[in-house]
């Protein structure tokens, strides 16, 4: 079966309604409609406690069992719950992979006084004034936890980096000697530090204690894979070592994909060179193609979708997606794909060979909220795809064989795939964001004289293809036509 990812969270999903639980009363129907992965938010507790969707860590041992930041719980439940809703999903035979976020902690229990040096915000190689000493929160002991499942003290050694009062300062511990990490992002002059205080990945017993965090957790909790969080701030030999440590323990594959959040092509294939391929990228650029093609309307070359995309240059590794928790509306990277053009955009991502895709919550479940920060905020509500079940069911059962592209027109694309061993499998799609019309593609001589329809209209009209497999498709202005070989959607 082709596998299907699922973000089962956005960034303001409401703590009261309990993501955990949420998440087990809809595994069947998830299941039903062919994932095979599901992406769970950051677990354990946030330095925010539940006022946070889980990348300000805190506790990365607390995943809603202890009373720390003012709650047992976290965001989204308990560590019983947690496990539940991973047991639940595991038993409609999907994968769980966890977020996870090692860049950084937040929410220090003790201050300290450090030696630092400040750096300028826009090139932190750039020193500003003589080193000196701060006062700054870096010390994390975790006294809720009382030492239950590591006795680690995460403290200005551990750290590479920390904002202060006037800025962002360098740590000068052993570990630094002075400089950032290396990290292969060149932004602001070196972009190891992103935010809080940031994690020294040279400290020996900091590799050590995220490699027993790694286990304890796989242990604790059953998960299958990782998404990371924040790659470009992360030296790019820590996961490949962590990764390889974890395998080698369980004595498995362990399916990764990871957020280096640019819309450089080069960049992410150096990244993943860098890694041996040992962790799939969101492509990142396909997701501004699908923006820019959004706002652009009729005026956008469809021809040019995948330009410059990951998909197109390094397939095997590509996790495809429309929208984010990054990119909804209210968030600092908001880039929210126009809602007329998401069934054109999960069509290519669900319907084509080349790719994993990956569904955000909100296109199936939709969103109502607002952000909180300003009383005068009006509230965003954002409808489900009204389309994308259908399109789910259609990757489920009918996306397999050799695809056949026709990019031969600027408001009017077109694919073909011509099935697997279902007789009735194989679909033709078509993409308009200008005034409708047909195109004429190939399905294959073994479809010869087999009739079709559009799955995506009320009415569905019916083509029949002639001796070469070949049919007349259309499509109306502005809209997608997926068309299937009769027989095959009557379920």
């Amino acid at each position: 079966m082709n596998v299907t990812i699922f973000q089962f969270f956005h960034w303001y999903f409401p703590a009261a309604q309990n993501l955990w639980n949420h998440s087990k009363e809809k595994a069947q129907h998830l299941a039903d409609l062919g994932v095979t992965h599901v992406w769970l938010p950051p677990a354990y507790k946030s330095a925010n406690g539940t006022e946070e969707p889980g990348y300000a860590v805190y506790d990365l041992y607390d995943l809603g069992e202890f009373d720390q930041k003012g709650t047992v719980r976290t965001k989204y439940g308990t560590k019983q719950e947690y496990i539940d809703c991973i047991n639940v999903i595991h038993e409609k035979k999907m994968q769980v992979l966890a977020d996870i976020v090692l860049n950084h902690k937040l929410g220090a229990d003790e201050q300290e006084e450090i030696p630092v040096i400040q750096v300028k915000e826009d090139n932190r190689n750039e020193k500003t004034g003589d080193e000196k000493r701060i006062v700054a929160y870096t010390r994390f002991t975790f006294p809720g936890r009382n030492n239950m499942y590591s006795d680690y003290v995460w403290d200005w050694h551990s750290f590479t980096g920390v904002h202060g009062k006037e800025g962002i300062y360098l740590i000068l511990n052993e570990h630094t000697s002075g400089e950032w990490d290396k990290v292969m992002e060149e932004e602001f002059g070196n972009y190891d530090y992103l935010m809080g205080c940031d994690i020294e990945f040279r400290n020996p017993a900091v590799l050590e204690e995220l490699k027993k965090w790694g286990e304890w957790y796989m242990e604790t909790t059953g998960i299958d894979g990782f998404r990371l969080d924040a790659l470009k701030h992360i030296n790019v030999d820590f996961y490949p070592g962590w990764l390889s440590f974890l395998r080698e323990k369980f004595q498995k594959e362990i399916f990764c994909m990871g957020e280096y959040w640019k819309s450089d092509l080069d960049t992410l294939l150096r990244y993943m060179d860098a890694t041996s391929g040992m962790i799939q990228l969101f492509d990142v650029p396909l997701h501004f193609n699908f923006h820019k093609a959004a706002r652009g309307g009729k005026e956008f070359d469809l021809r040019t979708i995948f330009d410059n995309t990951l998909v197109k240059a390094r397939p095997e590794l590509a996790i495809t997606f429309v929208d984010n928790h990054d990119t909804q509306p209210l968030q600092s990277l908001e880039s929210w794909v126009d809602p007329w053009f998401k069934p054109h955009a999960y069509a290519m991502v669900l319907l084509r060979e080349q790719g994993i895709p990956c569904v955000f919550y909100t296109a199936l479940y939709g969103a109502s909220y607002a952000d909180g920060k300003d009383g005068n905020t009006p509230r965003i509500d954002i409808p489900p795809t009204a389309e994308l079940e259908t399109l789910m069911k259609v990757r489920r059962d009918k996306a397999y064989g050799t695809q056949a592209d026709y990019f031969d027109d600027a408001h009017i694309i077109g694919w073909t795939r011509s099935g697997a061993d279902d007789p009735y499998s194989g679909c033709a799609v078509l993409i308009c964001n200008g005034e409708g019309g047909e195109k004429t593609m190939s399905m294959g001589e073994k479809h010869s004289g087999k009739t079709m329809f559009n799955v995506l209209d009320d009415q569905p009209n019916e083509i029949v293809l002639n001796d070469k497999g070949e049919g007349v498709f259309t499509v109306d202005g502005g809209k997608v036509s997926v068309w299937l070989l009769k027989e095959s959607n009557e379920k």
